[in-house]
């Protein structure tokens, strides 16, 4: 991939405040999974020097040097690479670690996606970021698409409520806030705990069941056994006497990427072919 003419790049940081780029960078470090495969869907992954553990898509982020994972990230690995850029996450990342970076001069830039439309926004930067503009600008637009056609799944039609089982034990869930509530909300999707103070709340069996959600869903990982199983036990909640019990694919649904809106859509059909 031949580089662009230098230019003068500026990127949205989470705290409001703005990174400058003084060219394109031509070495790039993630230090998280959705950040790796977000850079790679910008059509910069050729920049990508190393990322985190867990990173396994695409294919080729599995064969990158690691330098740590989300929560614990190698100071010193990160430093001898001598990246241009180092894009962080906000919420994943050490704030320590995060400070410790730009301290060494390092640019680093902070992302975090709070809203399903950012994953496109996030997108053109990282191609901006990277020299590819329109490489970045194309993913982007395939994502806004994406997104328009998650909220025709619900447009005009009622609110389906659903349950999200985050974990089964202890049984966590998630609130309106979060960015997988908020895009199950593009397509009609109600959240029986969207009204929930903190964004992974902790509840009860006994609230599920007083909430009587029409569909349960659940991230589950290759190989894992099936996370909704026991909800069998509790045969008159709707979704379980209804048998809208759906596992989706843990990585896509829990990553701010496109894949994730893929994983939304997959949502929002079986949230409306419950209400049909």
């Amino acid at each position: 991939m031949a580089p662009v003419a230098a230019a003068a790049i500026t990127l949205q940081q989470a705290d409001g405040s703005e990174l400058q780029l003084d060219h394109p960078a031509q070495s790039i470090i993630t230090l998280s999974p959705h950040l790796a495969e977000l850079v790679y869907a910008a059509g910069v992954g050729d920049r990508l020097l190393a990322t985190v553990e867990y990173s396994n898509y695409p294919a080729e982020a599995e064969a990158l040097p690691r330098v740590g994972d989300a929560f614990r990230v190698d100071l010193e690995r990160v430093i001898s690479l001598k990246p241009d850029l180092v894009i962080a996450w906000q919420s994943g990342n050490p704030a320590l670690a995060i400070g410790r970076l730009q301290e060494l001069g390092l640019q680093t830039w902070v992302v975090e996606i709070r809203q399903p439309g950012e994953i496109a926004s996030t997108l053109e930067q990282m191609g901006a970021a990277g020299g590819q503009p329109e490489a970045g600008q194309a993913a982007a637009e395939q994502s806004r698409l994406r997104l328009r056609e998650i909220e025709q799944y619900g447009a005009g039609k009622p609110t389906v409520s659903y349950f999200y089982q985050v974990a089964e034990r202890p049984l966590f869930t998630l609130n309106c806030e979060h960015l997988v509530s908020q895009s199950l909300a593009q397509c009609g999707g109600g959240n029986v705990f969207a009204d929930e103070p903190v964004l992974a709340p902790q509840v009860s069996l006994e609230a599920v069941i007083v909430k009587d959600p029409a569909v349960i869903f659940a991230p589950v990982l290759p190989g894992q056994a099936d996370p909704l199983q026991n909800w069998q036990q509790w045969p008159r909640l709707q979704a379980v006497r209804q048998q809208r019990l759906y596992a989706l694919p843990a990585d896509e649904i829990s990553r701010a990427t496109p894949r994730m809106l893929d994983a939304i859509a997959t949502a929002c059909s079986l949230l409306h072919a419950a209400a049909e």
